[in-house]
């Protein structure tokens, strides 16, 4: 790929290889700053900020486990003080810290000037995912709309500042293997068949609406008033997630038993039993074959399906890594639509 020359007006798609943690958090490198300081992020289309470790940040891992790149606002020539506060809520616990201004450079070169991003001061909230976790901070790739303090987004200003070809960002999450985000365009050799679109039930989330999900004799049907299944395609989230009464329902079809954590585990001798999970959106069946709708992990067969109740205006579902590592994305900032195709 071609790396973006700054100021002479060329655009261009850039990929980023996303590491894959035990199919549980995908995650990538950009920096910020010059000289540049590098981190590792989770790119999340479920938020919409940009936040990393201060230097001095508490519970921000430790020298010997989960130790974190931190970022030094004092090493950065391009640096710009801004006084605005940042707290946020994720569903593992909050972050807070303030914000800077600073250029932030994703894969290949592809600069964006003068990005609004938090340093963050206290992690404490999100507990031993992120002190064990692989990464540093969070790229949220979702809509403005949901910011916090209403920034404008990293993908957004790449847009603004006709750093990418076109408004669009796709991936590809690799199976126990390296995945691939491109900026600015998608990549077909990751997909088979036409990618279908789906149009956006709003532009806040990445959110969508669903006709129904069946598995065996289980399925889920549109809202008693006849509105679609709301749905979040989210690549924060590693499972699959839906009302507990239906997560429940569905688990009980497959043979999943709940444990007392809230998760379901299958007996793994009986992963060639489970069938199909089909997801119906805009008149196309999206199929999760049984045996990937499992995590295994030290001998355990873990359910991907958890069962989470949002107030609304929130989601009904959330289609996280499970649904993303089966069927490539393309999320269409201008048409405000997804697409998917059947990943390779």
């Amino acid at each position: 790929t071609p790396r973006k020359l700054r100021g002479n007006g060329l655009q261009e798609t850039a990929s980023e290889v996303i590491n894959d943690y035990a199919n549980a958090q995908y995650y990538g490198s950009v920096s910020i700053g010059n000289p540049a300081q590098s981190f590792q992020v989770i790119f999340d289309t479920g938020s919409s900020n940009l936040w990393v470790p201060k230097v001095g940040c508490s519970h921000c891992g430790n020298p010997f486990f989960g130790k974190k790149h931190k970022y030094n606002h004092e090493s950065s020539s391009s640096y710009g003080q801004d006084d605005g506060s940042f707290d946020i809520m994720y569903g593992s616990g909050s972050v807070s810290g303030f914000f800077s201004l600073d250029d932030v450079t994703l894969s290949d070169g592809l600069v964006i000037s003068g990005q609004r991003f938090a340093e963050v001061q206290d992690a404490g909230g999100l507990g031993l995912a992120y002190a064990l976790g692989k990464f540093d901070g969070i790229l949220g790739l979702g809509f403005t709309s949901i910011s916090i303090d209403n920034t404008p987004t990293v993908f957004e200003n790449a847009i603004s500042q006709n750093v990418v070809d076109q408004p669009i960002f796709s991936f590809y999450l690799g199976d126990n293997q390296p995945g691939e985000l491109t900026f600015g365009g998608f990549n077909p050799a990751h997909f088979t068949g036409e990618l279908q679109y789906v149009k956006l039930s709003s532009a806040t989330y990445w959110e969508i609406g669903m006709d129904g999900v069946s598995a065996g004799s289980y399925h889920a049907d549109p809202n008693a008033d006849g509105s679609p299944i709301t749905a979040i395609v989210d690549s924060g989230t590693s499972l699959i997630t839906g009302p507990r009464k239906e997560i429940s329902a569905l688990a009980s079809t497959v043979g999943a038993k709940s444990t007392i954590t809230g998760q379901f585990t299958i007996d793994c001798v009986k992963l060639d039993d489970m069938p199909d999970i089909v997801f119906l959106i805009n008149g196309q069946e999206y199929v999760i074959p049984g045996k990937d709708a499992v995590i295994q992990a030290q001998g355990t067969c873990l359910f991907a399906f958890m069962g989470m109740d949002f107030p609304k205006p929130g989601p009904q579902w959330i289609l996280g890594d499970v649904f993303m590592r089966k069927y490539y994305t393309v999320f269409n900032y201008a048409d405000e639509t997804i697409g998917f195709a059947l990943s390779v």
